[in-house]
């Protein structure tokens, strides 16, 4: 069946490119729905913008929605990546501005409110999105694919001069509660001299040591050092659940990126939408509901490393 948080919860911090203070509330949302979210400082019929790839205004930073009125709302992948990975389908996501606040980075902190709201189950079947042919896309070196599945597989390969990411190399699939357990902690990443040069062009002003992995050469500069070994790349494989959950439904395929970003994912599920003989879409058995992410999920499984 379809789900939905219990109850509301409250998430405040800071926007990590504005610096202003930001406060976001997940609400339940009926069977349906999907996820959307709403500015509550906008007038109310101007306000709402459903979480889907065809909204997405593409940014090299993160990932941004607009709706037809020009409302947006940025840094979307992180708390969209906590929803799917707990398996909500349908939630409102109320917020006070243009961006979710960025709290320590990961996807942590979403998904400790939303386990200890507790899931609700709806009275309507799930849809999925299965993929029955192979699609890519690619800019430069980079590149993103998804293949057939049987459920949702992440895998995602980076390469970093600065010794302290490096090369790394992930493969999971997101059955249950896999992504709580090894990809919600993992932070946001970026070098030195990236910081420096968008602090210099009016960017990340809320960015600090606390709430993401600043690394200089062979040196991680924030307190405390990684959470994993490759937190890098779990880093990456979490917003990649975060952008596909644009797809509107739960994606049943194995995506693969290489040097990819919230760009490159969007392009991917563009592609994929464009080609209709390339997925279909089904009504979830019992056995099939049981391979989406989220499902059984619960609070114990959350690392205690955040």
């Amino acid at each position: 069946m379809q789900t939905t948080i219990k109850t509301p919860v409250s998430f405040e911090g800071v926007g990590l490119h504005s610096g202003k203070p930001a406060r976001a509330t997940i609400l339940p949302a009926a069977a349906g729905n999907g996820i959307a979210f709403r500015r509550s400082d906008m007038v109310l019929d101007h306000a709402m913008i459903p979480a889907l790839w065809s909204n997405v205004r593409q940014s090299p930073l993160c990932t941004l929605l607009e709706n037809r009125y020009g409302a947006t709302v940025s840094t979307v992948e992180h708390i969209m990546a906590a929803l799917i990975g707990c398996g909500i389908h349908n939630a409102i996501v109320e917020i006070d501005g243009p961006e979710i606040p960025i709290l320590d980075g990961s996807s942590a902190a979403f998904v400790r409110g939303i386990l200890s709201r507790g899931v609700q189950h709806l009275g309507t079947p799930v849809r999925a999105l299965r993929v029955l042919e192979t699609v890519e896309v690619r800019r430069g070196q980079a590149w993103a694919r998804l293949t057939p599945h049987d459920s949702l597989m992440i895998e995602f390969d980076i390469e970093f001069e600065d010794a302290a990411i490096g090369n790394q190399k992930k493969i999971l699939n997101m059955s249950n509660g896999s992504f709580v357990r090894e990809l919600s902690t993992s932070r946001t990443f970026c070098r030195k001299a990236d910081v420096d040069m968008m602090r210099s062009n009016g960017l990340a002003l809320g960015g600090t040591l606390e709430n993401a992995v600043v690394v200089d050469g062979a040196r991680v500069l924030s307190p405390g050092g990684l959470r994993h070994d490759d937190e890098a790349v779990r880093h990456k494989m979490l917003d990649a659940v975060g952008d596909l959950g644009l797809a509107g439904m739960p994606i049943l395929g194995h995506y693969h990126g290489f040097r990819a970003g919230h760009a490159l994912t969007n392009d991917l599920l563009c592609e994929l939408f464009s080609r209709p003989r390339s997925f279909e879409t089904l009504l979830c058995d019992e056995t099939t509901a049981a391979r989406l992410p989220g499902v059984g999920v619960h609070w114990g499984e959350i690392p205690a490393v955040a």
